[in-house]
């Protein structure tokens, strides 16, 4: 029976290359010049630290561009208010989102069941796992998700015939 699982993944590569980026072009930057602005990158999080709110702001708009570059989608951040932690310094504090979460794996499988697809959907760990007897049922499944802008980047992995 055909098979595919719903996956929601980040490259840690892609996110490393581009915080690696983005704080050399702070560091090179003449309007970043003495506001000790840094990007950091840690397990599954990343700080962003600035001497104001304004090159803050601009210190965040440097790295999604270059995770945009890098191909890493910016729904997989959440996270990013800015606080003043001290010293009159501010930061924000991204977390990646790896994996499906529960109520999001509930919401999208109750959506493909509500499409009348002849599928089944299993929920395992983070993954959805989207099986049917037809291969064209399995697309149309990937096509209405597709479609959906859901607020997790969505990619479709292990399709078995």
């Amino acid at each position: 029976m055909p098979t595919f699982d719903i996956v929601s993944e980040v490259d840690p590569q892609e996110v490393t290359n581009a915080v690696d980026q983005a704080s050399r072009e702070l560091a090179n930057r003449y309007d970043f010049r003495g506001t000790n602005s840094t990007i950091r990158a840690a397990d599954d999080e990343i700080v962003v630290e600035s001497s104001t709110d304004h090159r803050l702001e601009a210190a965040i708009d440097v790295l999604k561009e270059k995770l945009v570059r890098r191909k890493v989608s910016l729904k997989a951040l959440s996270g990013g208010t800015p606080k003043e932690v001290g010293g009159g310094r501010f930061q924000a504090t991204f977390m990646l989102n790896q994996g499906i979460a529960q109520d999001a794996a509930k919401e999208l499988s109750k959506t493909v069941r509500d499409s009348k697809l002849k599928v089944q959907v299993q929920i395992q760990g983070n993954q959805l796992r989207v099986q049917g007897k037809k291969r064209d049922d399995l697309q149309q499944v990937i096509a209405l998700l597709k479609g959906l802008d859901y607020r997790l980047p969505l990619q479709y992995v292990n399709f078995r015939d």
